[in-house]
Order: structure tokens, then sequence, then C-alpha cells
């Protein structure tokens, strides 16, 4: 399977072509990685990827600073319940950026996300061990999770009401004033729209704290089905821009929550692609899922699901009645799951 060159963003291409090719065990050609633009000493560059069996045990890795953790996370998190033992992988680097999905994020929606197609366990935990902020980094992670054979299917259609806002306000290598500050802000503007709001403050400090400064914040709003919708913000990496006010911060991060509120469904814009992933690998059954409008990440994901496994998803947009106060449209997705069994997985 070749893929003539990259999409609008060409490390998540490469990385859901990857992550796709290994789970189906389809071969994959990407050619074109850079291209004369990029480089204009290359002609273009081509990496054939042939899969193999995913071990799991425990490894360790240091992750590129010019990506944080989040981005490793991501793939770590469709990869991580198809090993053969389970995962205990440490990764360490930036914790938190303003590119990709912090590691508070991915603790507070993704894992739950997980644990409604069957993927649970004692074992299932991320964790951060110190916090390392761009552009530095020296920050510590460590994700464990358990291993399953199969996936059950769901059907997650009605999100339901929110019923409280849970957030994290981290700062390190800076006053520990700031992530009070960033807390006052923020539920300044939740405060307007419900009661049951608690964000914790996390200052690390010393060996904990990584190599840059900084601070950010993580909200969530959990509904009343047990489903997640998160937003988040970070200031500005040292030396790289203008600095941002903790205050400004609180605030606007508080209102990309509403915005992602707006927008609704069972799933926030971070996940929707690992849950239509955990669908199309479920079981031979009908799963459906309510999203709220499709990322451009999420659409590209779609069409490589298609590619890996031919699988294509009935799409329904539904828009809400004009007396409902229910946020925008809705996208509707319906699929039957190609009965993924986890050959890795070792026989007890």
């Amino acid at each position: 399977m070749a893929s003539e060159g990259l999409s609008y963003d060409g490390c998540n291409f490469f990385r859901q072509r990857l992550v796709l090719s290994t789970l189906s065990g389809k071969r994959v050609k990407i050619k074109n990685i850079r291209s004369k633009e990029d480089d204009p000493g290359l002609r273009g560059t081509v990496l054939f990827y042939q899969p193999g069996l995913l071990y799991g045990g425990s490894v360790e890795h240091e992750c590129n600073p010019q990506r944080s953790i989040g981005y490793y996370l991501e793939a770590l998190l469709m990869l991580g319940a198809f090993m053969k033992t389970p995962l205990k992988a440490t990764l360490r680097g930036v914790t938190n950026d303003r590119t990709d999905p912090t590691v508070d994020l991915l603790k507070s929606t993704a894992l739950p996300l997980m644990k409604k197609f069957g993927i649970d366990g004692e074992g299932f935990e991320l964790k951060v061990v110190k916090r390392g902020m761009a552009p530095g980094g020296g920050g510590e992670v460590v994700f464990t999770c358990p291993v399953r054979r199969t996936i059950r299917p769901i059907q997650l259609t009605d999100p339901g009401k929110i019923k409280r806002i849970r957030g994290v306000a981290y700062s390190a290598r800076v006053s520990p004033q700031m992530a009070n500050r960033i807390v006052d802000s923020a539920r300044g503007i939740l405060n307007q729209f419900l009661p049951d709001i608690y964000i914790y403050t996390d200052h690390m400090k010393g060996a904990n704290s990584g190599k840059s400064p900084g601070f950010g914040l993580t909200l969530v709003a959990e509904t009343l089905n047990g489903c997640f919708l998160s937003a988040e913000m970070t200031s500005t990496p040292q030396g790289q821009g203008d600095p941002v006010l903790p205050e400004d911060l609180g605030r606007n991060c508080a209102k990309l929550l509403l915005e992602e509120v707006h927008r609704g469904g069972c799933v926030d814009s971070t996940n929707q692609s690992l849950a239509l992933l955990l669908m199309t690998l479920g079981q031979q059954d009908v799963s459906k899922v309510l999203l709220g409008p499709l990322s451009p990440y999420t659409i590209e994901f779609l069409r490589h699901i298609r590619d890996f496994f031919q699988i294509m998803f009935k799409i329904e947009v539904q828009k809400p009645l004009e007396d409902e106060r229910k946020g925008g449209d809705k996208v509707l997705l319906t699929g039957v799951g190609v009965g993924y069994s986890n050959i890795n997985k070792t026989l007890k």
C-alpha cells in the first residue's frame, strides 16, 4: 500500500498510517516524506514499513522535544491494549506544549473513553512523574496498559447534560501564584453557568519541574451519562513569542471549554479518532457514536481506516431543534466492527 506524499499535517499523516499498518498487519510505503520544498538538498524520502508483532513489556523512550509526549502517547493509546504482554512505557520530554494534547488532557478524557470499550483494569494508568514545559522538556510520564483480546461494541448517542467541571492548573519554575491566578479567572467565566466546579493546582518544584518555566490549564466537563469534553491552554514557551498573562489564559481556556460544549457530542474533538478506531476494531456488531463537527485530523483518519480495514462509516448530520439548547450540528457515525482479535496476547 503506497502513499504519494503527505497531507495537511505530515507528522500526523505519517503516524496515523503507521499505527493502522501495525494493527492491520498491512505493509505500507510512504513517499515524499520530505519534499524539495522542505529541503532543497533532497529529491524526496521514502519509508517502507513491514509491521510485526507488538511485544509490550517495559519500555523507556526519550521523546524529541520538538513534539510533546502527548504526540507519542496518542499512538500508544491506540496500540497499548493489543500487545503480547501488558505495557509499561516511561516517556521523557515535554509534557505540556501548545501543539499536541497534553498528558493531563489525555489522562482525563482518553482513558475514560477507552474504559467504555472494555480496556480497563488495575494496571490501566497514566501518571505524571515530572512536569516538563516546552521548549526544554525534562518531564517524565509513565503509561501502563493491560492487554485485551477483543474490544466491545458501544452505543454512545446521548451525551446528557453537563453536571460538573474539573481541571488542573499547573505551573513549573514560576511563582505558585500563577496557578491560583489562572483558577480565579477561569472560575469567573465558568461559575456563570455551573456551580460544581473544582480546579486544583499542581505546582512542581525542584527536580520535578523540568528545564523550562511555564504554566497552563486543562479543563474537563463531565456529563450525566459519563462523557467528557475538554479544553486546554499552555503559556508561550520561553523565548518563542509574546508572554501571556495567567488571567488571560484562564479566561480564554474557559471560553474554549464552552465552545467544546457547544460543539457537543459524546466524545470531544481531541479523541474522535481514538473512538472511531476502537469502533473499527470492535466485534462484528453495530457501534454508534455521536460527535460534534469532525476535525480535519478525524476526516483524514477516516480515509486511512477505509484504506487499511475497508471499513466505511454511515454519517448522519443531526441539526438541533430551534427550541432546544443543544449547541451546534452533530454527526452520528454508525459502523460494524471488523471483529479484531489480538493475536499478540500471551495465551494462558
